[in-house]
């Protein structure tokens, strides 16, 4: 039912996802992310939002991904119908992907770079995901833009796309949360949305804001 992808940018340490669905409002029910600690994606044929934030309150506790990823769907009863995704501020990567998911059912994990999917056209829409990131330039958010338009290019949802989004969050950085939550080109709207926040002036306006590593700026 989706695809995603989650990153750590090793300059900045900005911890990146992006996801998109052939179901509504996607970045509501899968991405998760708290700046020094981790990101995630929920997902799955039954997903729980509960998993995406589990996930991190594990990672919070300095426990390492496989283990917290362990910890949070083993108690769990639905968890064959659900899949996860987990990469650490430190760039340590992790997924469990439930057996009653419906095929076809992927998952890649690389240093600072994973993803996962279910319901894809074909298996290797997350290797088309993770490669598209790595072969991209620019900022954080246009290569994870970039990552989730090649996993489209290699068939994505089986049933298309219906909504997309892209989450970034960073100690000293507002997060970024764009999310189209139906559309006929949910990529495409999802990219003009990018260009809008990264356009001088709305830039400018976030470096102004609090952040956990600035919370009281100066302007």
């Amino acid at each position: 039912m989706t695809f995603s992808l989650l990153a750590r940018d090793p300059e900045s340490g900005a911890l990146g996802g992006a996801a998109a669905t052939g179901n509504l409002c996607v970045g509501a029910w899968v991405l998760r992310g708290r700046p020094g600690v981790g990101i995630s994606a929920s997902q799955g044929h039954y997903p729980s939002t509960l998993w995406g934030e589990r996930v991190l309150d594990e990672m919070e506790k300095q426990v390492e991904t496989d283990r917290a990823i362990e910890n949070t769907v083993a108690p769990d009863g639905g968890r064959a119908f659900r899949q996860l995704v987990a990469l650490s501020q430190n760039g340590e990567g992790g997924a469990f992907t439930g057996q009653s998911n419906v095929p076809q059912v992927s998952h890649m994990i690389r240093a600072d770079v994973c993803s996962a999917g279910n319901m894809l056209a074909t298996a290797s829409v997350v290797e088309a995901a993770v490669g598209g990131y790595l072969a991209a330039s620019g900022s954080l958010l246009r290569k994870l833009l970039n990552g989730l338009e090649c996993g489209a290019a290699e068939g994505g949802d089986a049933r298309g796309l219906m909504s997309a989004a892209i989450l970034i969050v960073a100690a000293d950085h507002p997060p970024i949360d764009l999310r189209i939550d139906f559309s006929t080109d949910p990529l495409g709207d999802l990219s003009d949305l990018a260009a809008r926040v990264e356009k001088a002036d709305y830039a400018r306006w976030m470096r102004a804001l609090p952040t956990s590593a600035r919370p009281f700026p100066t302007h």
